[in-house]
């Protein structure tokens, strides 16, 4: 794998390209499906949407660590290509569905099998030297960010076609992402980096519990939390209330959120390798989470649908926290806890993903509804800066105490 490093980053990098791309093609559809199965508006059909990315979620947090195990003993390469089998079964369910019952099904099928990310980000961490380990988790952004500018655009034109032609699209590039990696994807792991799985190391609870090893790592694991807990204001509303609020049809929501990819990919996958180098991982997240709060608070106050476009550049900008703030993570654990440390770290996010729909677009729907006490569809982004500003001083915070125990430790 030495040797083969950069074409292994190439591999890695093309399958979560496909993947993502599978996902973005669906969201600016999933209003209009999930108001036609229901009959029900698209301002109250975001809460029934937070129960849907909440179903893949909890059963995701159920499962990661046991798949993040799996594949510290395993490899990641059978691991990762039953998951996408596993997403390619699910569009396939989400496009065959009658009622909204389907949607749950689907979702929870792609939550059992969904660790796609969690085994390519500790793939990454096998191929990566201390050096080169922030520059390549910033090609896992890269890749989401460009699936984003595809798939979406792509999914929006597909819906002229009819509500369920982007699913088709979606399992069709699933599967042939699996078939992809099945002939191409070499295996990451070396047979003496690899560990037996235990259930102790395999459960939810005890995957979180890993990340209070260190102070810095369930400090920094906070940050970690905070950080998706405020984006779900964003992740999961999104095309709900640009739906709602400007009206946009399904082709601007694909537009919309490919600007974001174009952003999102250009940060991580270009701006990251330039700053990270000259400001090193703590000034890093510093700045990023600093653009993060500025966009948030921006998006909750337009009022006019084109400013949405503006203010996703702050917002974007934002992403070159996040793969300082994983790097900083990883140097924290040894080589054969790395499938652990990302197991757990997905727990995390699926945590958020459970929480964070059900705060952000159930508050959305309370104030469009006639019951609140003002009208204010911005309120889920101003709780989310609130979120990322707290995990900006907690990062602050922790940073500081590290600086003086190692001070005191050279004294």
């Amino acid at each position: 794998m030495t040797a083969n490093r950069p074409a292994a980053i190439g591999f890695i990098f093309i399958t979560l390209l496909i993947d993502v791309m599978g996902w973005g093609l669906i969201i600016p559809v999933m209003p209009r499906l999930i108001s036609e199965l229901k009959g029900i508006p698209v301002n109250e059909a975001s809460a029934d949407g937070a129960l849907l990315i909440a179903a893949y979620a909890f059963t995701q947090f159920l499962f990661a660590p046991v798949i993040g195990n799996l594949s510290d003993q395993f490899g990641r390469r059978p691991v990762l290509l039953s998951s996408l089998l596993g997403f390619g079964i699910d569009y396939i369910i989400l496009a065959l569905a009658p009622d909204y019952s389907w949607l749950f099904l689907g979702r929870v099928i792609a939550g059992i099998t969904g660790a796609s990310f969690t085994t390519a980000a500790a793939y990454i961490a096998d191929i990566s030297t201390p050096e080169t380990r922030t520059k390549n988790f910033g090609m896992i952004g890269a890749a989401f960010g460009l699936g984003f500018i595809i798939g979406p655009a792509l999914g929006g034109l597909l819906a002229g076609l009819g509500t369920r032609a982007p699913f088709y699209a979606a399992a069709g590039l699933c599967l042939l992402n699996a078939l992809y990696g099945y002939f191409i994807l070499p295996e990451s792991l070396a047979p003496e980096n690899r560990r037996k799985f235990q259930w102790k190391r395999a459960n939810p609870i005890g995957s979180l519990l890993f990340l209070r090893k260190t102070p810095s790592i369930s400090g920094l694991a906070l940050c970690y939390f905070l950080i998706y807990l405020a984006a779900q204001a964003v992740q999961g509303n999104w095309s709900f209330y640009t739906t709602y609020r400007f009206k946009w049809t399904e082709g601007i929501v694909g537009a919309s959120l490919a600007v974001v990819g174009l952003l999102v990919g250009a940060v991580q996958g270009g701006l990251t390798r330039v700053l990270n180098p000259k400001l090193g991982n703590e000034k890093s997240i510093y700045l990023g989470l600093t653009l993060y709060t500025v966009g948030l608070v921006l998006f909750g106050l337009a009022d006019q649908g084109w400013l949405m476009f503006v203010f996703v550049l702050p917002y974007c900008l934002g992403g070159i926290a996040g793969p300082s703030l994983q790097a900083t993570l990883a140097e924290h654990v040894l080589p054969n806890q790395q499938g652990a440390l990302q197991g757990a770290l997905t727990s995390l996010m699926s945590l958020t993903t459970i929480l964070g729909p059900m705060i952000m677009n159930n508050l959305f729907t309370y104030f469009t509804s006639k019951n609140a006490p003002f009208h204010f569809p911005g309120v889920s982004f101003e709780l989310g800066a609130l979120f990322m500003l707290l995990s900006l001083l907690i990062a602050w915070n922790m940073f500081r105490k590290e600086r003086m125990a190692r001070a005191a430790k050279a004294g």
